[in-house]
């Protein structure tokens, strides 16, 4: 096996599709494209306005997201954080997760470590008042 692996983001599977999340999210894993042993990397995209159907947190992996587009914001277990193009922001493993994209979308590069079976799915934060 090589030293190194590439692929482009945008020619993987938009996963989104599968679970009926299209096209509100775009959502492209590389790991196993890539062949990570021990990392994770993913695009994703949120339609403008739009936001996530669910939530999740981990048991061990840490994530960093990069805002490549767009701006939003992030619902950090009860915090929102508020997100424009090139911020970073670290999310500890059992911090709840979940993004909502602003009037021009958001477009996020996720990396982490990864371990089979480490994500808790949760129901999305927001309440119906936000949701509308």
């Amino acid at each position: 096996m090589s030293g190194y692996t590439r692929s482009n983001l945008k020619e993987l599977e938009d996963s989104a599709v599968a679970f009926g999340l299209s096209p509100d999210l775009e959502a492209r894993f590389a790991r196993d494209a890539l062949g990570c042993e021990q990392t994770g990397l993913s695009y994703q995209r949120l339609a403008p306005g739009a936001r996530s159907t669910f939530a999740h947190r981990h048991g061990a992996d840490e994530e960093i997201y990069v805002v490549l587009s767009g701006s939003g914001s992030a619902r950090l277990d009860d915090d929102d954080v508020d997100l424009g193009r090139w911020d970073a922001v670290r999310v500890a493993p059992e911090t709840a997760r979940a993004f909502a994209a602003g009037p021009d979308g958001l477009e996020l590069l996720a990396f982490g470590t990864h371990r089979p079976d480490d994500t808790e799915m949760l129901p999305a934060p927001w309440d119906e008042a936000e949701a509308s």
